[in-house]
């Protein structure tokens, strides 16, 4: 528990650090992030007996998210179809990689798992880049993407703690035994009150449009996702026969258990804060 405690907050301490330094260190961060996790889901993958390309998927990932957000600055504006278009690209090139794989009969094989790499992880945090710039001022920006991940990580911390307090039934034995119901419940009301609290405290440095009713209700989908999202993982996890994804952060495990709860979320989060606009 106290190399966990401690793990805890030094990666806040980094990821607060990240946004109040400047926008560029946030997508940095981001994408180191999701470089180590993609590499631990490749990793899984070849547990699995799978055979993705793990350094090029990994890099090409990389470029998914630095990618578009050193273009855009480069050219001055916004390029709404930059992402898409890089991905495709990106797709593109892994497809003519796998022409010349010398194992034939591993090619498709080898491409899918690669592509779900691919798009289970960068694509899906491409997302939680893209927030900075859905409004104009790139620090309200960071403020979506902190309150992102505020709503989201705390969600399983408050499913912990109602767990153990209240913890009777089961959510999926099969897949993640430690989690319940009432565990779940207490998790969402965790992220609805905290989603609300975030923006009441520091209104001043949100987009006008998130107040702190949007806040809250836009909490509940957030945290059930993040639930749903650590739940793929246990799935992933258990198919490969391991317990953590790594386990360079004392106490947590790897990047992929860090990060899961954000991969199904972020996408979510921008098509939502998008609504409001």
């Amino acid at each position: 528990m106290a190399k966990r405690l401690f793990s805890t907050l030094l990666l806040w301490a980094i990821v607060v650090g990240s946004v109040m330094i400047t926008p560029e260190a946030a997508v940095w961060l981001i994408a180191i992030v999701s470089f180590g996790t993609q590499w631990e889901l490749y990793g899984l993958m070849e547990k699995m007996g799978r055979k993705p390309f793990k350094s090029l998927g990994c890099s090409f990932g990389t470029f998914m998210i630095l990618g578009p957000f050193y273009v855009q600055k480069l050219l001055d504006h916004p390029a709404p179809g930059l992402y898409g278009s890089i991905i495709a690209v990106t797709i593109v090139a892994v497809c003519l990689r796998i022409l010349v794989h010398r194992q034939v009969e591993d090619r498709i094989e080898t491409l899918g798992s690669t592509l779900v790499g691919l798009i289970y992880v960068p694509f899906m945090l491409t997302f939680m880049a893209r927030m900075l710039t859905i409004t104009p001022e790139m620090n309200e920006g960071l403020m979506l993407i902190l309150w992102l991940i505020v709503t989201a990580k705390f969600c399983d911390v408050g499913a912990l703690v109602f767990g153990k307090l209240f913890g009777r039934h089961k959510m999926s034995p099969n897949t993640s035994p430690g989690k319940t119901w009432e565990g779940a419940i207490g998790g969402v009301i965790t992220s609805i009150g905290l989603g609300y609290l975030f923006v009441f405290l520091a209104g001043q440095h949100f987009p006008d449009f998130f107040t702190p009713l949007w806040g809250a209700v836009f909490a509940a989908p957030i945290a059930a996702l993040s639930i749903v999202s650590d739940l793929v993982e246990s799935m992933m996890k258990r198919a490969a026969g391991q317990k953590d994804s790594g386990s360079f952060i004392p106490g947590i495990g790897g990047a992929f258990d860090l990060s899961d709860s954000l991969i199904l979320t972020s996408p979510t989060a921008f098509l939502l804060f998008g609504l409001l606009q």
